[in-house]
């Protein structure tokens, strides 16, 4: 999913103006979380990526089949359609690599080393077993002469690259790049033929339709390689998925450790409590425009709260692949989702929409934390999309193009509400009327019902039909409807422009 918010990559609006030495006072914390324990403490609960639980990799020589999950809650981004896996965990720790790598003898002059950028080979996975890929990228590992290599793997998200060495290669299958010169105007120095290699492996990648060939490598080449590892976000510790246009003193950190609540980011985990010594806020800087049960939503504007959102779309950036940039925060309205306790409001996730759309969007971007994924968030913020623009008496679609996870999360919801007014509406009902009452747009309606098998094109309109059993077994195959919005409980006016 897309949103369109500007990042002057050479802003340091992301760090407080100071840093003075101040006493730690960190928020209490009554339970500890995981083996990092509690903040203040040098603790936190993991995430890693947005992994639930660890695949026990096959024997060494055994079939092996990945572990699959339900498609149902994929729009909490984590699970990859592509594999069915949930991902986002680190391969485990290699000891020793399956018969077929660690027993096969390499030959002299048989794999030139270091391997070049453009190579084809099969690397190990995160499931444990081998699979094909191509080196994006090289360095060397610090106080060692030997090399890392950033890959990725061949028609799964880029979401998944990541850095591996040596051993977890199977240097049989290495097929290098044949050295056709220079490309002129590289800075890289990689050859044509490496450069080809690397953009053709990305190429298979799903959900990126609506971008042009020349944008999409464009765009990859410029963040192909993320630039932080992890994030230290209240109790929680996430890998990153893609690169974020950090300012230049942030590029190439391990771990970038943010303020919960005013989502400041520092280098340093010190640096970042002394800075929770003097925050005050306890929620984000906005208006509370929801609140059922644990559950809150707080309204930032991007003109009032310009920091704030900035430092949230950099966040978001770490999680998103192509999230646009174009235009500044101050476009934008932000709906920040939280669990509430009484520490405070701890953000879940968030989307954004333009404060005024002439395309009819009702929805930009829209993100679930990692951390808090497989909880019904995902689905609670499309939802409550959908709930303003009622509230606004207008019709809304999400801004395109859609992400591979996108596509599910919304043909999901689209589903649900709709086969739920077919079901229990007694008579006969338009398109026009269905969309009036749901208020998702007409193309999304036929779209979503083409998909289903449920309407026919006769005689110059649109006809649904579909039999009782038929709008129960689709609703079942769409899943649970997640955490559910009160409408009865937004306290909320539409924005209104000067």
């Amino acid at each position: 999913m897309t949103g369109k918010e500007n990042i002057p990559a050479d802003s340091n609006d992301g760090t407080p103006a100071e840093q003075a030495d101040l006493p730690l006072h960190p928020p209490a914390i009554t339970k500890p979380h995981g083996p990092r324990g509690m903040l203040g403490s040098g603790h936190g609960k993991r995430a890693k990526g947005h992994i639930t639980r660890r695949p026990e990799p096959p024997p060494p020589g055994a079939a092996g089949q990945p572990e699959t999950v339900n498609l149902e809650d994929a729009e909490n981004l984590n699970v990859d359609l592509a594999t069915g896996l949930t991902v986002g965990d680190r391969p485990p720790t290699p000891g020793t690599l399956p018969t077929a790598i660690s027993q096969r003898p390499v030959e002299d002059g048989q794999v030139k080393l270091p391997l070049e950028v453009g190579t084809r080979m099969k690397c190990r996975f995160r499931d444990g077993l081998l699979r094909p890929c191509s080196i994006i990228e090289r360095r060397k590992i610090r106080e060692s002469e030997e090399y890392e290599y950033y890959v990725h793997y061949e028609k799964l998200n880029r979401r998944m690259d990541d850095w591996m060495r040596l051993e977890d290669v199977d240097l049989a299958s290495v097929d290098p790049p044949e050295d056709l010169g220079p490309t002129p105007g590289d800075p890289s120095g990689r050859t044509r033929n490496q450069k080809r290699k690397v953009d053709d492996s990305h190429g298979d990648e799903e959900g990126h339709g609506e971008f042009d060939a020349s944008a999409l490598r464009e765009h990859e080449e410029f963040t192909k390689v993320k630039n932080v590892e992890e994030i230290e976000l209240g109790r929680h510790v996430m890998e990153t998925w893609y690169f974020s246009p950090l300012p230049p003193e942030f590029q190439d950190c391990k771990v970038l450790y943010f303020s919960e609540y005013d989502l400041c980011f520092f280098k340093q985990r010190q640096q970042m409590l002394r800075h929770l010594a003097k925050c005050k806020l306890q929620h984000p800087p906005g208006e509370e425009i929801y609140r059922n049960g644990r559950v809150s939503m707080f309204e930032v504007d991007g003109k009032k709260e310009k920091m704030y959102c900035q430092n949230l779309c950099y966040l978001a950036k770490l999680f998103l692949d192509h999230k646009t940039l174009y235009y500044d925060v101050d476009l934008f309205l932000f709906y920040i989702l939280c669990e509430c306790d009484e520490r405070g409001a701890h953000i879940v996730g968030y989307f954004s929409k333009e404060k005024s759309s002439e395309e009819g969007y009702n929805l930009a971007c829209i993100l679930t934390l990692p951390a808090y994924q497989r909880k019904g968030y995902g689905k609670c913020l499309i939802a409550f999309s959908y709930e303003l623009s009622k509230l606004e008496a207008r019709v809304g679609t999400p801004e395109r193009p859609l992400s591979d996870l996108g596509v599910v999360s919304y043909r999901s919801y689209w589903t649900r509400v709709l086969l739920k007014v077919l079901r229990d509406h007694e008579g006969s009902i338009s398109i026009k009327g269905l969309s009036d009452m749901t208020a998702i747009k007409t193309d999304d309606i036929i779209s979503t019902l083409q998909h289903l098998q449920l309407i026919q094109y006769q005689k110059g309109q649109h006809v649904i039909y579909g039999a009782p059993a038929s709008l129960e077994r689709h609703l079942l195959e769409a899943g649970s409807g997640g955490l559910e919005v009160d409408p009865s409980k937004i306290i909320w006016t539409p924005y209104i422009l000067d």
